[in-house]
């Protein structure tokens, strides 16, 4: 096994753990808001508690990402998680649970992975080659999928059996086990220009300008920033949508989130595959119209179709896999290493501003134009996007860049 590899293994072993936990504590919180509030607006709220901090200080992180030893920041953002857990789970047993609690748990791990996400996207590069890039995109994806599978179900088995409090402590454990794993590798920082003094604003420009002066990732940012408008809303909707439009209880619930990781985990597994590699750009723009397509169809649904609703929702696991490992590689490969902090920090950031947008409107979409007509508007705006992205000239050109770049690997 190369070093490349035995380092791959040794933080992908920590980050499964972590992510596992991680995932089966957000379910819980999830399913516990739910059962408690059956409220649109509060797990909207959830959701922006989630995503605000991310968006606020992601234009900013990027900068210490890019200036700070990637290693030590993803370190020190999984205590930062672990020590919020925990502070909030001693809250939990002092006083009776409020959802206002929740909310400040979501926000503190929100703030820790502003730094954590920047840091691990732009390592990969330094340390694997560059044709495994969509490979490792892949086993990334992987992990989050298999914990999707897994952890619904065990939090909704967990949320039944124990207080929220109790369940906060798996989070905690995961995090040290992550924290330890990256104590064991070695992670390579990009060379710096160590005579330009830091400066936050200017660093700060010249992300932008890294993708300002690419037209084609230009475009590509202003597709996700679109996206995510349309998207936001009705993921937030996911469990109300099973609980009243399906009649549904706390295991349906973890049956929808199951199919997804399952879409995922497909997904995770042919991403690697060689041909995709050579068709990032036409991936991404199919992606949008086959996850419009789903929402749509979800949207039409009887009562009586919960079980379409679940293989439907397999469906746009897949396709946001497909989605986010292309993009994930496209900017891999097209911003230079030192920069690529900033540029993961500010794309996570500009494509949240529409969600929170998007997400304000939740209740007041909910209440008044009925949850699955919210799933046939977004996923019809959703689908019209990935039609007219052919369209546009600096994505038509990436495209056929792709399909020169394989006529010429097909010949050799």
């Amino acid at each position: 096994m190369s070093d490349w590899k035995k380092v791959f293994t040794i933080i992908f072993s920590g980050q499964l753990v972590s992510t596992l936990s991680s995932y089966v504590v957000a379910y819980a919180v999830i399913f516990w808001l739910s059962v408690e509030t059956r409220s649109a607006e509060v797990l909207a709220y959830a959701t922006i508690a989630s995503l605000l901090p991310q968006m606020v200080l992601g234009l900013f992180t990027g900068v210490f990402v890019d200036r700070w030893n990637r290693k030590r920041t993803m370190i020190f953002a999984d205590l930062f998680i672990a020590l919020c857990t925990l502070v909030l789970a001693s809250l939990f047993w002092m006083t009776e649970p409020k959802v206002f609690y929740v909310y400040l748990l979501l926000m503190m791990r929100s703030a820790g992975m502003a730094f954590h996400v920047p840091a691990m996207q732009a390592s990969v590069p330094l340390l694997a080659p560059q044709d495994k890039l969509m490979k490792i995109a892949g086993i990334n994806n992987m992990i989050h999928s298999i914990s999707t599978i897994a952890s619904p179900a065990l939090a909704a088995l967990l949320i039944s059996l124990f207080e929220l409090q109790w369940i906060l402590l798996i989070d905690v454990a995961g995090a040290l086990i992550a924290v330890a794993t990256l104590l064991m590798v070695h992670i390579p920082d990009p060379a710096r220009n160590e005579e330009a003094k830091p400066h936050l604003l200017r660093e700060l420009l010249e992300g932008l300008k890294e993708i300002y002066s690419k037209p084609g990732l230009l475009w590509l940012f202003i597709l996700a920033l679109t996206a995510m408008f349309f998207i936001m809303p009705v993921a937030a909707l996911f469990p109300l949508m099973t609980l009243e439009h399906f009649q549904g209880t706390t295991y349906m619930m973890s049956i929808v989130e199951i199919a997804w990781g399952i879409g995922m985990l497909i997904g995770g597994a042919i991403i690697g595959h060689r041909r995709l590699n050579n068709f990032k750009v036409v991936l991404i723009n199919i992606t949008y119209l086959v996850l419009g397509l789903t929402f749509v169809f979800s949207g039409i649904l009887p009562p009586s179709g919960f079980a379409w609703f679940a293989a439907v929702t397999v469906i746009g696991g897949i396709t946001m896999t497909l989605y986010s490992g292309s993009f994930t590689v496209i900017v891999q490969t097209m911003v230079e290493p030192a920069a690529l902090g900033r540029v993961f920090s500010l794309y996570s950031s500009i494509t949240l501003l529409p969600s929170m947008i998007g997400l304000l409107a939740t209740g007041f979409i909910a209440d008044s134009i009925g949850i699955g007509n919210a799933f046939i508007i977004s996923g019809t705006g959703i689908a019209l996007m990935g039609i007219s992205a052919f369209m546009i000239p600096p994505i038509r050109q990436m495209v056929k860049a792709e399909i020169r770049q394989e006529a010429i690997g097909s010949r050799q």
